[in-house]
This record gives structure tokens, sequence and C-alpha cells, in this order.
């Protein structure tokens, strides 16, 4: 069986993540996975395509160069804020009432459901998703679709949970990838697969939130009886956090970003020592220095993430399933690991809280350690979920020959268009550039500010790395 390749595209709010995979059989190897600086997105959503499409044509230039493949189209998620959530249902009348129910009749009973729901704004509005509620036979009702596979009866229904979202976010999504002269492979509704990448079987049977908190998005998943019950978000995240830092201290965003990301951390009570440190940031353009107590800079953070958990808490008891979460809550996302978070939510909620880190183990990588951290979830999940695909193929690869002992300048040759991937953009002449030195990236600018403790304290970076270990955990 000939290699195959996928590439994945986690666009946020702060960043856009480009990952591709090489699968041979059922074995997956990540050979590709780097983030950038996203533009032109607000709470998840594109609202301008063409700035969009800048950090993803480069990061994928990139992808080109390094693996020495054309990546021609790729597979991405929808956005994940402005979801709203219906009921739908469908009717199958069986011919013969002896046989048993197979999957395809499950999957043609889906799609009868989605195809007969009346969307109210079918002008805006497009179907996301759609999760499996229950099945019901001639006899006995309320089965799960693992159950009612094999099951003989004359009438079989379905009860299904759809996803709604705004038609103009999808339609952005396709206008960016165009403009970065790329196909789109597959569109997916992200919360199930990132729950697939996260949580185990026993949580979502015994009942489980999971929590996955952006930078410009929280969402909350709610699972019982292995089945997604219950979806929405908030539109704050820690963009949200770094921007009280910002305007609070009169910052600037990156700063204030950098300084979240260094220093940040809930329940100032909790610091112990450390809440007695003060940081000392310096403008070396106007020679002006500002003082930012650690402790100050923990009640900032504090009184954000408690507005948010508010918001999440009160979603979980509009759903109905706040009292048969055996498995508590599960936190990932980019701001998961912000020190003290998932103690300040086990405070507020009473349910016992872990961090969901992403299930890297079961696809191989090297190289690429971003890719079992918890912002990238969506990630793992699309690659996990992409994988089952056979027909899937995002790449072509570029064959190179030696000549005299070096790389040949050109292609043996010119690839030719694979009318298969849906390639958007004509792939005649392209070729790969003569080897050159590679270009040295350029030197980060100085920050115009300097972070010192006072008290003459040990520099910052002697005892940034072991900021939280000083911790007290809950």
């Amino acid at each position: 069986m000939e290699d195959r390749y996928i590439a994945t595209v986690d666009l946020g709010t702060s960043k856009i993540a480009l990952s591709v995979a090489r699968v041979s059989g059922e074995n997956a190897e990540i050979l590709f996975y780097r983030e950038k600086p996203s533009d032109g997105v607000r709470y998840g959503c594109i609202f301008n395509p063409a700035k969009a499409s800048v950090p993803l044509k480069e990061i994928i230039r990139e992808a080109e160069e390094e693996l020495s493949i054309k990546i021609t189209q790729v597979v991405i998620g929808v956005p994940r804020y402005g979801v709203t959530q219906e009921t739908a249902s469908a009717n199958l009348d069986r011919s013969d009432a002896e046989s048993c129910i197979t999957q395809e009749e499950i999957d043609s009973i889906k799609e009868m459901a989605l195809d007969s729901y009346p969307l109210s704004k079918p002008e805006e509005q497009e179907i996301y998703g759609a999760s499996a509620q229950s099945f019901s036979t001639d006899d006995s009702l309320n089965y799960t679709e693992s159950d009612v596979v094999g099951m003989p009866s004359a009438v079989l229904r379905g009860n299904f949970k759809i996803f709604i979202g705004l038609k103009k976010a999808s339609r952005n999504i396709d206008i960016m990838l165009n403009k970065a002269d790329v196909a789109l492979a597959r569109k997916y509704f992200l919360p199930p697969l990132t729950a697939n990448a996260v949580l185990g079987a026993e949580e979502k049977e015994n009942g489980v939130a999971l929590i996955e908190m952006g930078a410009g998005v929280t969402s909350v998943s709610i699972y019982q009886g292995g089945i997604l019950r219950f979806y929405n978000a908030i539109p704050f995240g820690g963009r949200s956090i770094s921007n009280d830092i910002k305007l609070e201290c009169g910052f600037t965003e990156v700063l204030a970003e950098n300084i979240k990301l260094g220093f940040g951390a809930c329940m100032p009570d909790k610091l112990q020592t450390m809440a007695d440190k003060i940081l000392q940031i310096q403008d070396e353009e106007n020679g002006t220095d500002q003082l930012l107590p650690v402790k100050y800079l923990s009640e900032i953070i504090t009184a954000r993430v408690k507005e948010i958990v508010d918001a999440v808490l009160f979603q979980i008891q509009e759903s109905g399933y706040a009292d048969r979460l055996r498995n508590g809550v599960v936190l990932t996302g980019g701001c998961a690991n912000l020190a003290n978070c998932a103690n300040l939510i086990k405070l507020m909620s009473g349910y016992n809280v872990r961090i969901g880190f992403p299930k890297a183990k079961s696809l191989s990588y090297s190289g690429c350690p971003g890719i079992a951290d918890t912002g990238a979830v969506a990630t793992v999940g699309m690659l996990l979920y992409a994988r089952e695909d056979t027909h899937l193929n995002c790449t072509e690869e570029v064959p190179f020959v030696k000549t005299q002992g070096k790389p040949a300048t050109q292609p043996v040759e010119e690839p030719v268009e694979q009318t298969t991937t849906g390639s958007v953009f004509d792939t005649e002449g392209w070729e790969v550039k003569k080897e050159e030195k590679p270009k040295k990236e350029p030197k980060p600018k100085k920050s115009n500010f300097l972070i010192n403790w006072t008290k003459k304290l040990a520099p910052v970076e002697d005892f940034v790395g072991g900021l939280y270990d000083k911790i007290e955990e809950n």
C-alpha cells in the first residue's frame, strides 16, 4: 500500500497550526507541526480571508520546502463559536422486518434527518455536524447506535442533535484557502474530534464536561452514556486575559501576552512566597520603570478566569447534565496550563478536574514536541479522524535524483495535476529552486522592555522555569 499524506490546519484566534502526517496502512507518523500567529480571525471565525491567508501560505511553503512535497489540499475545522444546537429525527420503514439493521441504514437515516431539517434562515445558516442521540425499533426505545446495529425490525427511528452555524463563516474558509492557493479536502465540526483526542471511553460513558479554553473562544462539550449531549461556546479566552493585563498595566499586547505566559497564575492566595515578588518593567526607549507585583498580576488574571468559569458552569447547568458528570471536568486548550486554573475550577464547581493532553502517543512523531501540548488537541483530533479516510491524500511528493553527489535542481519530471485532490491551482511549471545556503532568520528586534526583579533577586531566566513549582498545589 502506498503512503499517503494528511495536512491539517487549526485556525485559531491567536495562532494557525499546520501539521503533515504520513499514513502507511494503520500507522501514522507526524512529519511536520508548526505554529504561526494568525491574522484576520476573531473569536475563531475568519472576518478577513485575505489577511488570514498570508500566514497560512507562509507555513505551507515552509512545510513543502522541508518535506519536499507539494500540499494540494488541507483538512480544516469549522468555527466553534456561534453554533446553535437543535434536535432532528427521521424514520425508515424497512421492507424486510427479519433482516438485521446495518450501519449503512444508520448512516442513511442520519442523512435523512439532516436533509429534512428546516433551517430557519437557510440563506444564512448551514449544518456543521450532528450527533446521534438514540434509536428506536418497532418494539424497543432508546438504543445507542452500537446497540441497534444487528437488530431485526420493521421500523427504524433515529433522534439526532444537530449543530448549526453561519454559512458566511464557513464560506470565508473557502475564500481564505483559495487565496492561499490550496484546496479544501474536508471540513470537520471539531468538538467531537477534540473529545476523541482527549477523553477516554469510560469518561464519555460515565459523564464528563470537556472545557476547551482557546485564545478567543472557550467551549464546553458534555458527554454522557458515550454520546455528545450538549455543546456551547462563549467568546472569552486567553486573549481576554492578556487584554486585561494590557489595559490595566498600560503594556503592549505582545508584552502582556509574554508576562501572562511567563508569570501568570490564578489564585493569588496560593502563590506562597511568589506573591511577595515584584516585576520591574524597564522601558529602554524612554528610560522609565514600572513595578508589577506578581500577586496583583494574579488578581487580574483570576478575575477574568472566574468570569469565564462562571459562564461555563452556567452552560453546564443549562444542559441538564450537571448532576450526572461522574468523571467531573477535563480542561484542555491553550490556556489549560495556566497555573492553578484547574484548581480554581475545582474550587468553584466542586467537580474533580484534570488537564487533558492529546493522545499523541497513538501517532508517532519526532521533532514535533508541540504536538503533545494541550494547544494541539484539535490538530491531533483531525489527524486521528482523517487517518481512517483511506481515500484522503493531501500532497504530492516531489522526486529528486542525485547528480555528481549534489542534489538535483530540477524534479525528475514535472508533477501532473491530480484531479482527485481538487487542487485549485495549476501545477504546470512548478519546480524546486536551486539549492542555496539557507537564509539566516532575521534577529528579533529588541524589546523596549526589560523585566527584572526588585530587591536584588536572582535574574529572571534563573527561576522562570521554577515559577510554577513554587505555587502551592491545592
